[in-house]
């Protein structure tokens, strides 16, 4: 089964590679950007697991994704206007981040100041992969874009990319 995963992983990630990546004005981006980005947060999956859990009525969306994933990119906007738009209704969208930590400085970092990132973003610097992907959902294969929607109630896990449309209607079901 770990095989599988890495398998997997590995796949995943020859296979979703954003074009932007080598962009040579992304290095500059911290630089030239009046955003300040927020100081990058950077766990292993023990201490990622606080985020993945409530005993609140708060409403947790917490995406999977990377810098080098194409459907990853184009949906992010999507969460980013969920957070603005649902702030007041007691959600809260965490992204998490799969990318390398050796690409942290490089793509992760310049990406969310490029973007002026709003939501909270977490770096999941483990790669102990086979362990921790089923805990977090014991169908997932590992494939991002993922998301996981919960509240104390409800825990709804989706391996899938969203249009916001599609992102809205499964928060109304946690409201």
């Amino acid at each position: 089964m770990r095989t599988l995963v890495l398998v997997l992983m590995v796949a995943i990630m020859v296979s979703c590679k954003n074009e932007d990546q080598n962009n040579p004005q992304d290095t500059n981006v911290l630089e030239t950007n009046n955003y300040v980005a927020p100081t990058l947060e950077i766990y292993d999956f023990e201490g990622l697991k606080p985020f993945l859990e409530t005993a609140t009525d708060t409403i947790y969306v917490v995406n999977f994704w990377a810098t080098w994933c194409a459907p990853c990119i184009k949906e992010l906007p999507y969460f980013e206007a969920l957070n603005a738009a649902y702030s007041e209704k007691n959600v809260e969208v965490v992204l998490v981040s799969l990318d390398f930590p050796k690409k942290y400085d490089s793509h992760l970092k310049p990406f969310i100041a490029k973007n002026e990132l709003k939501s909270k973003v977490i770096a999941l610097n483990d790669m102990d992969s086979a362990i921790w992907i089923p805990q977090i959902d014991s169908d997932w294969s590992g494939a991002i874009p993922a998301t996981l929607i919960f509240n104390k109630d409800k825990r709804q896990f989706y391996e899938q990319t969203f249009t916001y449309e599609e992102l809205e209607a499964e928060i109304k079901q946690f409201l």
